[in-house]
């Protein structure tokens, strides 16, 4: 049995908003879905064919609403980071994977 270390510096949200996240290595984006986050980091899910490992970096775009990004002249918070995680448990259950990314 193998023993996880609790490794988050800030405390989590669960938050479940659609995302999209870019891959470089891919060239392309992939629609997912936010689990939590925090400060300095998010843990989103992604379709199964997301090509993505350990130590790839990825922009993620949360969309904003109409309303917010009145307020904020942009209609997306971009934010850059690290994979720290790959989670693959659920895939055969929804076809999807879990990315932990770290921000930058």
């Amino acid at each position: 049995m193998e023993t996880l270390i609790e490794q988050r510096k800030d405390a989590r949200t669960a938050v479940s908003w659609p995302v999209s996240v870019w891959l470089p290595e891919a060239n392309r984006f992939f629609n997912g879905r936010s689990s939590n986050i925090s400060k300095t980091g998010v843990f989103v899910t992604v379709p199964i064919t997301m090509p993505v490992r350990l130590g790839h970096t990825v922009e993620i775009n949360f969309p904003r609403t109409v309303t917010l990004a009145k307020q904020k002249g942009q209609f997306a918070r971009i934010k850059s980071g690290k994979v720290v995680r790959v989670d693959r448990k659920n895939m055969l259950k929804d076809a999807s994977i879990g990315v932990a990314i770290a921000f930058k």
